[in-house]
């Protein structure tokens, strides 16, 4: 993978996303909880932030910001993680908006899920168009990698002509563009009309976001349900064997023949707080498969991030792919011990612990 230097770019990787607030009861279910915990989050800021903190990289994101007291404090959040950034900034009405969204997430507990919902509600970000942001700004230093998300690409119908907009600048720089599939049905759905179908809706808009994309992020059924390949004919025995997945690295190069690899995180789910962790990754022709280790799950939100963070780190630093691999594995892994969704993890510890530093490892 044709990487730029470290040395001709002021910004490592420049995110492109929304910024939203997490509200945590912890194990208490939200109709019981008297408190909760603020995270800031969002997918594609979790990947920079992550590479940041953990990993010593220089990032940034690109997003919207909403000047009142919410928008106040996930900007302080945002500077704290050392993640510079670059806000299209709206002012609050005092009443309605446009406002930061919110996302409630519980941490769950044994065999009781984790429970999600949101407050998307006039958000800022899907204001966001391809003229919202000085391209000349930001990349006027040079930018290495630009990385953004299927979430993002779900919030409005302007949305999709600014991730491409700003993939194409990158391409032009000689960056490289990562995205992160994450389709979401509900969110498609939406956006679309009575009548029609969000799954085909979904798959027209991510399906041209794709053909500019370097490395992918997603599963055999974000590949299946977010671009509308082919399902293979090979069925898994279990979420952790990865026969699936590689039956349809063959459909995903025909069809994007400019992609250079495709990772994902492969999870069996025992219970809330013990799961089976593995991750794979084919790049340059070729399979490569994380080890298996058993998860103690404090909070799983931000895992598939911190894999992505981590196997992006791996990539921009020039690892071979085995070893980019089990960084991303390791560090997704590591994310899930912590509360909220951004690292709390050292380059020491993810180093460690993709070099076998656990005793859980089965090899």
């Amino acid at each position: 993978m044709n990487v730029k230097r470290r040395e001709d770019s002021t910004l490592d990787l420049l995110a492109l996303g929304a910024l939203v607030i997490r509200l945590d009861p912890g194990v208490i279910p939200f109709e019981y909880a008297d408190s909760f915990d603020l995270h800031v989050s969002g997918g594609e800021y979790n990947v920079a932030a992550n590479l940041s903190q953990a990993f010593g990289q220089r990032t940034a994101i690109a997003t919207a910001m909403v000047d009142y007291p919410l928008g106040r404090r996930i900007e302080a959040e945002v500077r704290r993680m050392g993640v510079k950034g670059f806000y299209k900034r709206f002012a609050h009405d005092g009443v309605r908006g446009p406002n930061m969204a919110h996302v409630y997430s519980d941490r769950g507990q044994g065999l009781r899920a984790p429970q999600v919902f949101y407050n998307r509600s006039d958000e800022a970000a899907a204001r966001l168009d391809a003229e919202s942001f000085d391209c000349d700004e930001i990349f006027s230093g040079g930018v290495r990698w630009v990385h953004s998300g299927g979430i993002f690409a779900a919030l409005s119908p302007t949305i999709p002509a600014l991730i491409i907009h700003m993939m194409q600048e990158a391409k032009e720089q000689g960056a490289i563009v990562s995205f992160d599939l994450n389709y979401r049905h509900k969110l498609w759905q939406s956006l679309v009309e009575a009548g029609q179908d969000p799954q085909k809706e979904g798959q027209r808009v991510l399906s041209a976001i794709v053909e500019h994309v370097d490395v992918l992020v997603g599963n055999e059924e974000d590949l299946q349900m977010g671009l509308g390949l082919k399902g293979p004919d090979v069925h898994a025995k279990s979420k952790l064997d990865p026969s699936a997945f590689w039956a349809m690295m063959e459909e995903v190069h025909r069809r994007y023949p400019k992609m250079q690899a495709v990772g994902t995180t492969m999870r069996e789910v025992h219970s809330t707080n013990r799961h089976s962790w593995s991750a794979v990754l084919h790049i340059d022709g070729k399979g490569y498969q994380a080890p298996t280790c058993e998860l103690d799950v404090y909070d799983r939100v931000g895992g598939g991030d911190g894999f992505a963070s981590g196997l992006i780190y791996g990539l921009l630093s020039g690892k071979e792919p085995q070893e980019a691999l089990n960084l991303g594995w390791a560090h997704g892994a590591l994310l899930t011990s912590y509360p909220g969704d951004t690292t709390m993890a050292t380059l020491e510890q993810v180093e460690a612990l993709a070099g076998g530093g656990s005793a859980r490892i089965q090899r």
